[in-house]
């Protein structure tokens, strides 16, 4: 193999390298597009204060899903899990009401989600 073909090979073998090293650092990449905390004049029996998130995820392969979580984590990595429907969750949610019952969402489309206290009190 003669000087340039090792150049041009190695130079084909680096862009791939960093193509191959962008998409791992890059993806899944996730986002929280919605965040609402429940009011602190509202305590659950639990005693903790209660967080919800749209999570959206984008996949290596072009796939994107959106995620609500409800719980006690303030990072939203655990809680109570909602999958929502991709064309729903790209429209965005509009409100949320924490009441002792739970907390309603509403989304832009006037589509309402409902999540029970029970789903997210205690760690759950």
């Amino acid at each position: 193999m003669t000087g340039i073909g090792r150049v041009l090979l190695g130079g084909v073998a680096g862009g791939v390298l960093t193509g191959a090293f962008l998409a791992v650092v890059w993806w899944p990449r996730t986002e929280v597009t919605y965040r609402a905390d429940a009011p602190a004049t509202l305590v659950y029996d639990d005693r903790s204060p209660h967080f919800l998130g749209l999570v959206h995820q984008h996949t290596l392969s072009g796939r994107q899903s959106y995620r609500m979580v409800v719980g006690r984590d303030p990072g939203l990595s655990y809680g109570h899990l909602v999958d929502i429907d991709p064309a729903l969750g790209a429209e965005g949610i509009e409100s949320t009401t924490w009441t002792e019952s739970g907390v309603r969402v509403r989304f832009r489309t006037e589509h309402e989600v409902f999540v029970p206290a029970r789903f997210f009190l205690f760690g759950r």
